[in-house]
């Protein structure tokens, strides 16, 4: 037999799945001959637990059977020792029999999971299992398919012999025989089920015809009747009784539970009918009509327990009792139920047939979740909203049902909300009820990566709902919470808030400590002992030493040996017997330590010691010469620090790869003798390497690792925390996040203890947790002497729940076995705080606030494959007293101090700080004021004349004055400079934002936008603002004006301005923070990044920073996939709440695609913020804020230098159309226009191009579906209608469903609907409502934030209509008017090369915005790509296609409009094609460029073109060599016909020659 990695060779998977399966046999392969299935036999030595069959199940499929529609099941055997009994192969094999039935049948999983099981009877004679199983119709009927089920398992599958038998409990209620006989008929459908897809085993056991246990979901139910169950129990409840209720009663699962003596008659006869409708099938499109009507008149024939009160209580509906159900147990559409939970989240929804609205509501109790669906009107939905908002906790009465859309199960029919207590999974809401509360010193927030859960905000909150007086934020090796920590404290709403203090829990590297120990006096010319030992484990108190080897060392020459084995006096752990091959048998005769101990310390008089890794080997020889009042003080030298010095080339320095780096030959590696002999060798090499750095002495060895970062990043780590007491301090430790972030990262930002020493000041310094020094120095045995070198560098100890630390127990490599060793250690750091009078304090290590959030770290480790995920040490914030539980083996009084005193004396040695400057620092240009009105009005001047018209002047002056006396000057002069710049190099720069509402922004340069009303100018300076023909254009764009000639000069006056208010910019008193945001051409990006640097100088400008932290998409992606590889299944609601849990938590950092901080000179970034790489890429050359840029943009300038495609693709075309885009392209052109109403300008028909009734395609902004649906819908007659339809696009329920809606009906047009913020603004001022209001009012639309009631009062007093005022209140984000008007602008020159140059069109659209371009299914003619386009399109309509498939076919229909044009490609010819770019051939054709070949990408694009620049190629195989591609790659070109004519081999044979 082969094995199965043998069977399938190809089969990829992860190292634990291969661990699992590595030695498992398969049997043999058969499939259904019309391969509908394939079944797997195999066979195993060892258990497999069912999801790993089901996981290796999906793998097949997916690696070996991706494209077949066939269906993978294995089918196992096990070959299993004699050792295994049926009692014992159930305790091991329990978890995976339950998962497996748990899949396949809800009542046989119950059953099993709950019986008393019991056996009997010896392994070769007849044993039983006995099963207890309660007598009632559900379990009977499934009692024999759980005994068939388990005795193939045994028997058949695991080859012990075993009979499964019943013992039947009685049944204490008695029901009527028609619900039995109903009970018996779907029972008898279920077996019927089980015969089809269940487990019909062949006559070898193991043909399973589906497969049992085969992953087919909680709920697989048969198609049962439901009718006979329902008629009878809905309509004849009085027959459904309980003889006692203190007993028990049937739940949906067939198990007995206990019921409460108070519970009422009808809430029993509730969960009755709850067990017999779960019982039943429920199919995906809901309850049956007959179904639901008999449920209706069942509710209305139940006794009154629920009434209509006036209860303050009820939120919403009607009264009724709290008689709950836990949403755990409820599995099935059980009809009216009464819950209680917390509302998670929350949605409304308008249904269009009939108006109503659909507000669905996910609510959990903690034990599991739930949607809710209420159907409503606009009348009661403000109550719903009220009674039911995210984050309140309700009780609620409603019905249970499947939902007909989604399968999933429900809450409908909603009868009752009421008010409901805060709890929590434990029970009611933890308090800290201690008169005197701790202070948490050691908190990590969700920027801990992947680690931490609350968010800063969260743990505030939570230290104050405590009445705790401060907390410490201090998340690893980052500082990033801090600004949302600070900005949590809201001092309006919390009396006394808590004392932030500022901290981090960094990774220490001990550079001070030298690479030798105790150097003396010794130098390389002396005498060294090169030792190794094995011993039993890694603990010197608590474990034993079984070998020692050693190698004597004198004038460089190896002149003696030493070795013996050592009795330990106990067995060897068959781990380290594995690894040393050293064993009982061969110690049993050896002499004990305290013979061996003496010879050896004889044979290493006068001598240094070296080892590989000297801290473990030396470790033991000093506990046990201690033992035995020996000394034992050599000077110690570790190989392993050489390495890292001397081999910085090496990633790991373990001894058999430093050996193997000096060509050093080690044999029966972790033999005591061997490791020595091999590290001798090493060692004689590296003093080799010492005398040529002419370093002879110990002492000037030990110094050549401090401050030497390559050291540093090659050392080992311990935590360290760290906690700012005041501003110098918070300075420092910025410095140190900088530097660790920067110079000394490795795999993690490392802070060299020297240069912590540096900049100490203004820190406190605490020894942190379990992977801190003082802790793995105390548990790996370290001398008094290093203790003490340890404990005096810190100014505090910590000391933490021993709890916290009991993962350590199950990890092989460190020397804990027992709580009691934690506990231990912790005493000996508060001993060592008393000698060494340090504080000691008690912290949480928090990582989560309450005990339940477990299971979002849980989560999240899990999805990041981390090692023991699903075992969480108790991580939360404990209260005062919780602490003080954990410390009580200290004593009350030592408990108190370390948990109460110790932690508010750290406290109140911290001052309070600001984590961010809050002051202004703007970079200084000199006369930046001066330089910004000179060009202002030097624009001015020029295009209306030295008389400027009182609207400019008074404009300009009045923006002017608010940018200079608010110190924004220096702003406007940079962003002029940068646009300048940027326009020399032949490069449009457009603005985005709200940029273009200033005035003086058009007038120096910044924006194209003249936010001016529409006028007329002229060369003579006339200028017209105020005729009829102008005034006309309110709100309009001045292009949109007719024609007219210059009353003064005779001239065609030019047309201008868009009518946009400043105030929209930098609000009525101008002093909003304004934000210049600048599209450059994405060619030229680049280039202005390095311009500001040229600006301000180096050093001064920085990336603006990100955090980029779990979206809700992927959140729940990890939560699905948690569930998924545990084989539970959750419902949408449930894994909804988990996400949320795991949202926002810190996965990575980067940076901006186009902001830069500018730093003033004569400051340090680090006063500000510290500063890293993206995404920590030591190869990046870019360096940014560490602070997310939006915490730092008040104080320091931000600069948005973003790329866009439009400029890129306007410069191409001026390349190749020679017209200057600003001068030449008119924005009043009639053709151009019409793009956007028809298709005639093209000369083309909608049925050229699929139907399609406008020109629009490829235009930006206009150029989708959903935008030219739009413009089909608006009707726009000018640039202006196209601007607002930008601001339309651009927003975020603006047009759908409020705006296209209110334009279809007549209520509004296109110019009187609210396109862009300005409008609001502007309308409301315009009917009389103040300006100051009215801009509030314009700014919480655009947030999304609606409209206050007393803002609604306000409107309608002024007359504004209802829809206007509804309108609003849908909105949640609105684009300015400026930004679109800047968009649309870029877009209309497109537009207009597309008319009037349609080659250069097609080939600048092709070469910057086709992103889905493939040359074999769009370059050969029309008649294949519309084959391809009608495949898309159907694939479109099934939703089949991916977001690359998209793009392809939004490139197809540009290439198909291009062919009803009757432009053609010409075909790739590698001499003339260029790698990146489309090219116009001489024949007017279109040649694409090599990277849109399919399976070409851009290096291999660059490198044939490259190769072709230098000459024509003589053959295949010289291609390849020249352009250093594969024959793949080759063959690929020759398919497409490109490399036609060229021979194979570049060999000339003798026939040639004739």
């Amino acid at each position: 037999m082969k094995k199965i990695f043998e069977a399938f060779p190809n089969l990829s998977v992860s190292d634990e799945i291969f661990a699992i399966f590595k030695s498992v046999e398969v049997e043999k392969i058969v499939s259904s001959a019309d391969f509908a299935y394939i079944k797997i036999y195999i066979c195993s030595e060892h258990l497999i637990h069912k999801r790993y069959i089901y996981d290796m199940e999906r793998l097949i499929k997916d690696k070996i059977f991706a494209y077949k529609n066939v269906r993978i099941v294995i089918i196992e055997k096990y070959r299993l020792s004699a050792a295994y009994t049926p009692e014992n192969l159930y305790e091991a094999y329990k978890d995976s029999i339950l998962s497996e039935i748990r899949n396949y049948k809800i009542v046989e999983y119950s059953i099993l999971k709950n019986a008393d099981i019991q056996f009997y009877g010896a392994l070769n004679k007849n044993p039983v299992m006995e099963i207890s199983i309660e007598k009632n119709p559900l379990n009977l009927s499934a009692a024999n398919d759980l005994i068939t089920v388990l005795e193939k398992i045994f028997n058949d599958r695991c080859g012990i012999k075993c009979t499964v038998v019943p013992r039947y409990t009685e049944y204490k209620k008695p029901v009527y025989e028609e619900v039995y006989a109903a009970a018996e008929k779907f029972a008898g459908d279920d077996k019927a089920y089980m015969q089809a897809d269940g487990f019909a085993g062949d006559t070898g056991g193991y043909e399973q015809a589906g497969s049992f246990g085969e992953n087919t979901g909680k709920y697989a139910q048969s198609g049962r009747s439901k009718g006979e169950i329902n008629s009878f129990i809905e309509t004849n409840p009085e027959y459904i009784t309980v003889d006692n209720p203190e007993y028990s009663f049937i739940e949906q699962t067939g198990s007995v539970k206990s019921v409460k003596k108070d519970e009422s008659d009808a809430c029993i006869q509730l969960r009755k009918q709850q067990y017999i409708k779960s019982s039943v099938k429920t199919t995906k499109g809901g309850e049956s009509d007959d179904y639901m009507n008999t449920q209706k008149k069942a509710n209305r024939n139940k006794p009154g327990t629920f009434k209509k009160t006036s209860s303050p209580d009820v939120l919403y509906g009607r009264d009724f009792e709290d008689k709950f159900i836990q949403l755990a147990d409820l599995m099935g559409a059980a009809g009216d139920i009464i819950i209680k939970g917390k509302i998670i989240s929350a949605e409304e929804r308008t249904i269009k047939k009939t108006g109503s609205i659909l507000y669905i509501f996910s609510i959990s109790d903690f034990t599991d979740s739930i949607s809710v669906k209420v159907f409503t009107d606009e009348e009661s939905i403000v109550q719903i909203r009220k009674a039911a908002a995210p984050g309140t906790f309700i009780k609620l009465y409603g019905a249970a049902t499947i939902d007909k859309y989604d399968g999933e199960l429900v809450i409908g029919s909603v009868k009752g909300i009421k008010s409901c207590e805060p709890f929590g999974a434990a029970g009611d809401k933890r308090l800290d009820l201690a008169q005197r509360k701790r202070v948490e010193l050691h908190c990590h927030t969700k920027m801990s990566e992947f680690d931490g859960i609350a968010s800063a905000k969260e743990i505030i909150q939570h230290v104050y709902d405590w009445g705790m007086e401060a907390v410490a934020i201090t998340d690893h090796c980052n500082v990033q919470a801090f600004t949302e920590a600070y900005h949590s404290i809201d001092k309006k709403k919390m009396e006394k808030p808590p004392k932030i203090i500022y901290g981090m829990e960094g990774c220490l590297a001990d550079d001070l400590k030298g690479l030798v120990e105790n150097p003396g006096e010794y130098t390389l010319d002396d005498n060294f002992v090169v030792f190794d030992i094995e011993t039993t484990g890694f603990s010197p108190h608590n474990d034993r030493i079984i070998e020692i080897g050693a190698v004597r060392i004198e004038k460089g020459v190896i002149t003696s040996r030493f070795s013996s084995f050592v009795n330990p006096g106990r067995p060897i752990p068959y781990r380290i017997e594995e690894l040393t091959g050293i064993n009982d048998s061969m110690v049993l005769d050896a002499p004990d330590i305290d013979s061996v101990l003496p010879k050896f310390l004889e044979f290493c008089a006068d001598s240094a010691a070296v080892a590989h890794n000297a801290s473990f080997d030396t470790s033991f020889i000093r506990e046990n010469a201690k033992r035995q009042g020996l000394v034992y003080e050599p000077a110690i030298i570790d190989t392993v620090a050489f390495a890292r010095l001397l081999l910085p080339q090496l990633g790991r320095f373990k001894l058999d790869t430093v050996c193997k780096a000096l060509d050093i030959s080690l044999e029966n590696h972790h033999r005591a003798v061997d490791d020595a002999q091999a590290t001798a060798y090493v060692w004689l090499k590296f003093m080799d390497m010492m005398r040529k750095r002419d370093i002879n002495r110990l002492k000037d060895i030990s110094e050549l690792s401090k401050t030497n970062a390559d050291m540093v990043k090659k050392m080992n780590l311990s935590h360290v925390s760290l906690l700012a007491k005041n501003d110098i301090g918070r300075i420092n430790l910025y410095r140190l996040v900088s530097l660790s972030s920067i110079e000394y990262f490795n795999k993690k930002p490392r802070i060299p203890k020297s240069l912590l020493v540096k900049y100490r000041e203004g820190l406190l310094i605490g020894s942190a947790c379990s992977s801190g020094e003082l802790f793995n120095a105390i548990m790996r045995g370290a001398s008094d002497d290093e203790l003490a070198r340890i404990v005096e560098f810190y100014d505090y100890l910590e000391i933490q729940p021993a709890v916290n630390y009991a993962y350590l127990l199950e990890e092989e490599r460190n020397t804990l076995k027992s709580i009691q060793d934690i506990i231990n250690i912790n005493k000996k750091i508060v001993a060592l705080g008393q000698a060494y009078k340090k504080t000691v304090v008690a912290t949480g290590d928090v990582h989560f606030i309450n005990p339940e959030d477990e299971v979002y770290r849980r989560i999240i480790m899990f999805g990041k494959d981390i090692k023991g995920a699903d075992k969480q040490p108790p991580l939360y914030f404990r209260t005062t007293d919780e602490m003080l539980s954990e410390f009580e083996y200290l004593g009350s009084e030592k408990a108190y101090e370390v948990v109460v005193k110790n932690t508010n004396l750290i406290a109140d040695m911290v001052e309070y700080i600001n984590p961010v400057r809050p002051d202004k620092c703007p970079p200084v240009i000199e006369n930046s004021d001066e330089m910004l009105r000179n060009a202002c009005y030097e624009k001015a001047y020029e295009q209306y004349g030295k008389n400027l018209p009182d609207i400019v002047r008074s404009r300009l002056e009045k923006e002017l004055n608010s940018i200079i006396s608010n110190g924004f000057a220096v702003m406007y002069i940079i962003a002029k400079k940068l646009v300048e710049k940027s326009n020399e190099e032949g490069y449009l720069v457009g603005s985005r934002g709200s940029v273009g509402s200033s005035f003086a922004a058009y007038t120096s340069g910044i924006t194209e936008v003249n936010p001016l009303p529409a006028h007329y100018y002229c060369e003579c300076k006339y200028v017209d603002f105020d005729s009829p023909e102008v005034k006309a254009y309110v709100g309009m764009a001045g292009c949109d004006m007719p024609d007219r000639y210059c009353p003064k000069c005779g001239k065609m006056l030019k047309k201008d301005g868009f009518d946009i208010p400043f105030e929209t910019f930098l609000g009525f008193k101008g002093d909003k923070e304004p934000d210049i945001d600048l599209n450059f051409s994405g060619e030229y990006q680049p280039h202005a990044h390095e311009y500001t640097e040229e600006l301000f100088g180096k050093g001064f400008t920085f990336r603006a920073g990100t955090v980029g932290t779990l979206a809700g998409k992927t959140a729940f992606g990890y939560v699905k996939n948690y569930f998924a590889e545990h084989g539970e299944r959750k419902n949408k609601a449930e894994i909804g709440r988990l996400s949320l849990g795991c949202v926002g938590v810190k996965r990575t950092t980067g940076q901006h695609p186009g902001g830069i901080i500018v730093l003033p000179h004569g400051e340090e970034i680090d006063t500000f913020t510290p500063v890293q790489k993206p995404a920590n890429d030591m190869n990046s050359r870019t360096i940014t804020t560490h602070f997310d840029y939006h915490a730092i943009d008040h104080n320091l300038l931000k600069l948005d230098i973003l790329g866009h495609q439009d400029p890129t693709m306007i410069r191409m075309l001026q390349d190749l159309t020679g017209i200057d885009p600003v001068k030449d392209i008119p924005l009043d052109s009639k053709e151009t226009m019409s793009l956007f109403k028809d298709t005639s300008a093209l000369n083309i028909k909608p049925e050229d191009i699929m139907n399609c009734k406008l020109g629009a395609l490829g235009v930006p902004e206009f150029g989708t579906d959903f935008a030219m649906q739009m413009l089909i819908d608006a009707k726009p007659e000018g640039l202006s209608d196209l601007v607002r339809i930008a601001g339309l696009a651009h927003g975020t329920d603006v047009w759908l469903g409020n705006a296209q809606e209110l334009i279809k009906s007549g209520t509004a047009t296109i110019r009187t609907a609210i396109c862009t913020r300005d409008d609001i603004m502007i309308y409301l001022i315009d009917n009389g409502i103040e300006e100051g209001i009215s801009f509030k009012i314009m700014e919480a639309v655009r947030k999304g934030k609606g409209l206050t009631s007393e803002q609604e009062e306000i409107m309608r007093d002024a007359g504004i209509p209802e829809w206007y005022i509804g309108s609003c209140k849908k909105i949640k984000y609105m684009f300015p008017k400026a930004h679109a008007a800047a968009y649309v602008m870029m877009a209309w020159r497109i537009a207009y090369c597309k008319i009037f140059y349609p080659i250069e069109y097609y080939t600048s659209y092709f070469t910057i915005r086709a992103t889905g371009f493939s040359y074999e299914i769009m370059c050969f003619g029309k008649e294949r790509l519309e084959h391809y386009i009608n495949d898309y399109k159907r694939r479109e309509g099934e939703s089949a296609l991916t977001a690359k498939d998209a793009d392809t076919l939004r490139d197809m229909r540009i290439v198909q409009e291009m062919y009803a044009r009757k432009i053609e490609f010409e075909p790739i010819d590698i001499y003339k094609a260029q790698a990146q770019k489309f090219i116009i051939t001489e024949e007017r054709k279109i040649m694409p460029a090599l990277s849109s070949i399919d399976g070409l990408g851009e290096i291999a694009a660059n490198q044939i073109a490259n190769a072709a620049a230098g000459g024509k190629f003589i053959s295949k195989d010289d291609l390849m060599e020249r352009a250093k591609i594969g024959k793949s790659t080759a063959e690929l070109l020759e398919n497409l016909g490109l490399l036609q004519g060229l021979p194979q081999s570049s060999q000339i044979s003798i026939f040639d020659l004739y």
